[in-house]
């Protein structure tokens, strides 16, 4: 057939009409389609369905215009059509299995998501996402500078209790620049298809908030408003905007979510302006700042008894503040502020946020914190500091998938937060699933290249796959400033299972002369005594390894003096981890009898049944203890039982480590030592 040929029997068959009008037909379905999932919320997935559908469609209406032009009719019968419709069906399925396999190669069906750091893929992106970046201070006074990131919080926070969105946590949006040029950009790292800019301008008794909601792919504005307020009339403009917001985006806002992001938190300026600083303080999240916001919280119930957020904040920050430092003022306190607050509004989220968080810190209530916990995230299931929470509280119960699930969620919404990565890798080391934990720990240090926590944590976890000579290229670029744990356990762990020991003892000396030199002492000054010790000793130092021991114990008994008294039957991590450090110092000193006796009190004070992580690390603090006086035929069973159970023990640490030697040569050793979990 000539080419004159070829397009006569084209007009014949009257394909280039076929052709038309099915493209002209799809086009108005797509249309059609698009109103109406945009409208309803549809996933995005929906769409691409339709389309690959139809591109199989136009394939079977080229093959039927051309068989029923070869036969001079153009009508299609109704057995065509139900076939047609079957191909459609089983072609756009096929393709559609065959490009979401293409899309996500070697994903595994698991607890939780097997998602990617801070880079999403478009495709991956939810419409209904969402960044809150921080707002410019535009008053003259940078002192208000609070006021504009307290507007910006409480805005963020309404957002996140709504159900149909994903909204980014503050710990990732607050390292961008308030309006940065590269939206979208930004948009991928954090998984966003829309973000959140904004100014606040505060003078005298006026407030002037601009906020704009921009499409991240295209830097096209969806919605704009500027609110000019007094400040005594400023205590519904975050409600407004979060409900804006939900409206041009399509997202469904039920009855009860209406309610509770349109509603005050107080209609006294005074004490707004007192919770806002002191929420300001407390986003920093570190120890000085948290302990700053407690006067401004304090000052904001007082000047307005019945302000409950400010109460369930206030009872937080003493919370957070006795679970770093236990004292009964902080628990006291902390207990009055949550009574408080439970009394004005019981059902607040922020009110149960902070029940939760007293059961955690301060009550040690695992099981009340996480059903607390998870009860929120009904209400709150943008939060990833609750999430968070979960993670670490259910892993004390033994529950580790959920564990798993609830972090990688976690680090979903806070895709930019080392920390929250830093406590999904540990889960994943203490389950020894070692693959996952490095993954997470390379994302750590993506975000925060030079931390020594990271740098640490990333050594230990090539320690405990008995990997040292990775370890050692990691630990290379740790040069610790300060005398912080995790740094300390990764060089002493590195000597300790290369048996080579000078390097370390000179890197702990500049350590202990740092705290030495600030004036304080406990935990840090007897633990780094305690592990000089050690290393001092398995290099024959006897002298010098008896004068770290004895300060490591005198100390450990002092802060064992000051620790407060707690109702009996309450779970006392702390006195806890003082006893483990006096049952490993008197193991350096040779006391079998005191090391077994405080290992056994940590036990007790601590059982696994009630805490998994903090009492397996008790039980094999003290199956350490048998093991370094010989006793072969308890150390070995109780090491045999904890290897199966997740903690941070591993076979490659049975073959390497010293502390083990005497059990060397038993069968029934060697075995553990070479079985892979």
């Amino acid at each position: 057939m000539n080419l004159s040929n070829f397009f006569a029997e084209l007009k014949q068959r009257k394909l280039v009409q076929w052709t038309l009008a099915y493209v002209a037909a799809a086009f108005a379905l797509l249309q059609g389609i698009d109103i109406v999932a945009s409208r309803f919320g549809w996933p995005e997935q929906t769409m691409r369905f339709v389309i690959i559908a139809l591109s199989v469609g136009l394939f079977v209406t080229l093959v039927l215009a051309w068989y029923h032009g070869e036969r001079g009719a153009q009508r299609v019968t109704g057995t065509e059509l139900l076939i047609l419709a079957l191909l459609l069906a089983l072609g756009g399925g096929f393709l559609w299995r065959f490009a979401g396999a293409a899309r996500e190669p070697g994903v595994r069906s698991t607890a939780g998501p097997v998602s990617p750091p801070a880079a999403t893929a478009a495709a991956a992106i939810p419409e209904q996402s969402i960044a809150v970046l921080p707002f410019d201070n535009l008053s003259r006074d940078p002192d208000n500078a609070f006021f504009s990131s307290g507007i910006q919080d409480e805005i963020l926070t309404r957002l996140a209790k709504i159900g149909a969105l994903k909204v980014i946590s503050r710990t990732s949006t607050q390292q961008y620049q308030s309006k940065p040029g590269n939206l979208s950009e930004i948009g991928k790292q954090l998984g966003v298809a829309h973000i959140l800019e904004g100014s606040v301008q505060k003078a005298g008794n006026k407030v002037h908030i601009n906020v704009q909601l921009i499409k991240a792919a295209t830097d096209a504005h969806v919605w704009a408003e500027i609110y000019d307020r007094k400040l005594d009339d400023i205590f519904a403009v975050e409600g407004e905007v979060a409900t804006a917001i939900a409206e041009a985006l399509n997202a469904k806002v039920t009855g009860q979510e209406k309610q509770t992001i349109t509603a005050k938190l107080t209609n006294n300026p005074e004490a707004y302006d007192a919770y806002l600083r002191g929420l300001a303080l407390f986003r920093r999240s570190d120890d000085a700042s948290i302990r700053n916001a407690q006067p401004f919280l304090e000052q904001a119930v007082r000047q307005d008894p019945g302000f409950a957020t400010a109460w369930a904040l206030l009872a937080h920050v003493h919370a957070l503040q006795y679970f770093s430092d236990p004292d009964t003022a902080h628990q006291s306190a902390a207990r009055a502020a949550l009574e408080a607050a439970l009394r004005l509004q019981p059902e607040l989220a922020e009110v149960q946020l902070a029940q939760g968080y007293v059961q955690y810190y301060v009550e040690q209530d695992y099981e009340a914190a996480a059903a607390r916990f998870e009860q929120l995230l009904g209400k709150w299931p943008n939060n990833a500091d609750i999430l968070q929470a979960l993670g670490l509280i259910v892993r004390r119960l033994g529950r580790w998938d959920q564990a798993r699930a609830y972090l990688d969620r976690a680090v979903a919404l806070d895709p930019l937060s080392a920390g929250a990565r830093a406590s999904a890798s540990e889960v994943r080391v203490l389950t020894r699933d070692f693959e996952g934990a490095l993954r997470y720990a390379d994302e750590e240090l993506n975000i925060a290249p030079d931390t020594p926590d990271f740098i640490a944590a990333k050594a230990l976890i090539y320690q405990q796959m008995g990997k040292l000579d990775q370890a050692e290229a990691v630990l290379n670029g740790l040069h610790p400033k300060a005398p912080d744990t995790l740094p300390i356990i990764a060089i002493a762990s590195q000597a300790r299972l290369k048996r080579n020991y000078a390097a370390a003892i000179s890197q702990l000396e500049g350590l202990l002369q740092l705290v030495e030199a600030s004036g304080k002492r406990g935990f840090t000054f007897s633990f780094l005594n305690s592990n000089l010790g050690d290393l001092r000793r398995l290099s024959g130092d006897a002298t010098g390894a008896q004068v770290n021991y004895i300060r490591a114990r005198d100390e450990f008994l002092i802060m064992l003096k000051a620790q407060p008294a707690l109702p009996p039957g309450a779970l006392d991590g702390a006195r806890a981890g003082i006893y483990e450090g006096l049952a490993t110092t008197y193991c350096g000193l040779g006391d079998r009898d005191a090391a077994l006796q405080y290992a056994q009190r940590a036990v007790d004070l601590l059982p696994a049944s009630k805490d998994a992580v903090g009492g397996l690390q008790g039980e094999v603090t003290r199956a350490m203890v048998q093991a370094r006086f010989g006793d072969r035929d308890r150390a070995i069973p109780a090491l045999e039982r904890l290897l199966k159970m997740p903690s941070f023990l591993t076979p490659a640490f049975l073959r390497l480590d010293p502390d083990f030697d005497s059990l060397r040569g038993d069968p029934r050793f060697e075995k553990l030592c070479q079985e892979q979990k």
